[in-house]
């Protein structure tokens, strides 16, 4: 059987959390995974901008992938999909940045979102309304994940 790349968004949050002391470990593993090829990162403009204000350690690590990397554009797509989670209540409107890194993601046909913001994205009653609102605009469903959940832990 052929183990096929999946096509995985990191938001920033991931970026930051392999500088912070509670998700440290697994955000370094998963982005060791990505290295290894078990994943196909994909970043976007939005992960770019809000780093910008980053510490130069986390910037500096986000640089280190951008290369490899496939970046992905707003288009008008993913911006009109972003207002359908919020007209439709998924979130709120304060949420709009979270609401276009799921859209990104789904837009440019990504399998997995990977965050750590558990409140507006990886979430249990978010994520099935998410989804529902992509159906109802036709793209495919999109599974969101901590990279806790994502990483292999059977392996060092």
């Amino acid at each position: 059987m052929v183990n096929r790349q999946l096509r995985v968004y990191a938001d920033t949050s991931v970026f930051g959390g392999a500088f912070d002391p509670e998700f440290s470990a697994p955000s370094r593993k998963f982005f060791d995974e990505v290295a290894a090829g078990r994943f196909v990162l994909v970043i976007s403009p939005v992960v770019e901008e809000e780093l910008e204000q980053a510490p130069d350690e986390i910037r500096s690590f986000f640089a280190s992938f951008t290369e490899s990397a496939r970046e992905v554009e707003i288009t008008r797509e993913a911006i009109d999909l972003q207002l359908q989670y919020i007209e439709r209540g998924v979130v709120a409107e304060r949420s709009l940045t979270d609401a276009l890194h799921v859209a990104m993601a789904t837009v440019s046909a990504c399998e997995l979102i990977v965050s750590w913001n558990f409140k507006d994205i990886v979430h249990f009653e978010k994520i099935p309304k998410y989804n529902a609102v992509n159906v109802l605009n036709g793209y495919a469903q999109i599974d969101i994940y901590s990279p806790l959940e994502v990483i292999r832990h059977d392996e060092p």
